[in-house]
């Protein structure tokens, strides 16, 4: 990451901006981050935006061609990242430096940061940015290229998503003690039993639905796209009919992703027991992972594991950081640049709010005050998703096409010279 920050540094160096904008920092030396700014003629609170240079790992031996290379297929740029999110960083940078060779001098400053350990890692970018530069990074709000969607069906682009909010990531670790003992004279008291009928319950609940204002938008904006029996489902959701919403609520809970927007979803995912073949267990534990919807809370939640699980022999505890984070109002400045740069560059697609079911570093953007919002730039097909997969891929097309609407995006945010 360090070697990728400083790379960069060196174009804006040799593009003109002054050695005080541009500057690689981070925590550890193979962990730096890059932030540069573009100064701006007025007294406005400066415009952010965001992607991150690390990448999950990839092995060759799961991929038709080598990850770590880029390769140009059949229209498509393939390789590790080009979706998550070399993509943005590149779009950044290039216009960056394209404002900057043309002379543009924006309406307040323009701020880029390209950070390091989104995806994971222990020193996360954003994170450690606020926590100990936050003069570097302080803005009116966030443009984030790592969430959102532009979403592409068939061949066919669909809408521009807007994300302003995401679920909040956190893992519950559920655990039984028993005495355990010799497994030739079972006993009634098995911490595995205590924890497997535990989570068999949980399996069966399901969180009340609860809208927000980025879901309830995206439910009555995106109605019109769907087939005939899903638009309607998705308008009787948003609508006054309590026992209609919820038949239609249940109807929509059969898609995984409908799902997880209309409500907070907690689900096992690791398991652990016993320690030996022929001893009872003295402990079992589970791993349960929830994603918060933003306008619920973490005590809500533990309350609620605790009442489905309904075994006061299980122990329920946090694992790890759990901060949650608010969503971000919708910035109506914001929407009406995307509607207009729409009516301009496709045919007026639809604005949609969005609330990402996965995490981003928006989320400590929003923790620390910053509001954030995910604009991709770059369409995807929504039924071919390879971020974190194999042959990851973005269209080489929808790619420039990217490139030249950050262009127009980040000029009209900030204001024509």
């Amino acid at each position: 990451m360090t070697t990728a920050a400083e790379a960069m540094a060196a174009r804006f160096r040799a593009a003109g901006f002054p050695a005080e904008d541009i500057n690689v920092v981070g925590p550890l030396p193979n962990k730096k981050n890059l932030v540069v700014r573009l100064h701006g003629r007025g007294p406005g609170r400066p415009i952010l935006f965001l992607a991150h240079l690390d990448v999950v790992e990839a092995l060759r031996q799961d991929w038709s061609m080598d990850p770590f290379k880029l390769n140009e297929v059949d229209g498509f740029f393939y390789g590790r990242g080009t979706s998550d999110i070399k993509q943005g960083d590149t779009i950044l940078v290039a216009n960056f430096l394209r404002l900057k060779k043309e002379g543009f001098v924006p309406s307040r400053d323009l701020i880029l940061a390209l950070t390091a350990d989104e995806e994971g890692g222990d020193s996360n970018g954003v994170q450690w940015l606020a926590a100990n530069h936050r003069e570097l990074i302080d803005a009116e709000y966030c443009i984030n290229t790592d969430a959102g969607s532009f979403e592409t069906k068939k061949g066919k682009r669909l809408l521009l998503g807007m994300q302003t909010s995401e679920k909040n990531y956190v893992d519950f670790r559920l655990e039984v003690k028993s005495n355990g003992g010799h497994s030739s004279r079972p006993v009634k008291d098995n911490a595995i039993y205590h924890l497997s009928q535990g989570l068999s319950r949980l399996e069966a609940y399901d969180f009340p639905v609860s809208l927000n204002e980025t879901t309830r938008g995206y439910f009555e904006r995106t109605a019109a796209l769907e087939a005939t029996t899903t638009a309607a489902d998705f308008r009787t959701v948003t609508g006054s009919d309590p026992a209609k919403a919820a038949a239609a609520a249940k109807r929509l809970a059969t898609s995984p992703y409908f799902n997880a927007l209309l409500r907070t979803t907690c689900v096992a995912t690791r398991l652990e027991g016993g320690h030996a073949n022929n001893a009872l267990p003295q402990t079992a534990a589970a791993n349960v992972n929830c994603r918060m919807l933003p306008q619920d809370s973490l005590q809500n939640v533990q309350s609620t594991l605790k009442r489905v699980l309904a075994d006061d022999r299980i122990s329920i505890t946090i694992v790890g950081d759990a901060v949650p984070a608010p969503a971000s109002a919708i910035n109506p400045a914001i929407v009406r640049t995307l509607a207009d740069l729409s009516a301009k560059l496709y045919g007026g697609l639809p604005i949609v709010p969005v609330m990402d079911t996965g995490a981003s570093d928006g989320k400590y953007l929003r923790i620390v005050g910053i509001p954030a919002y995910g604009v991709p730039g770059v369409f995807e097909d929504v039924d071919d998703t390879r971020a974190h997969g194999k042959d990851e891929r973005i269209g080489v097309k929808d790619f420039y096409d990217g490139v030249d609407f950050y262009y127009e995006f980040i000029k009209a945010l900030a204001g024509e010279k």
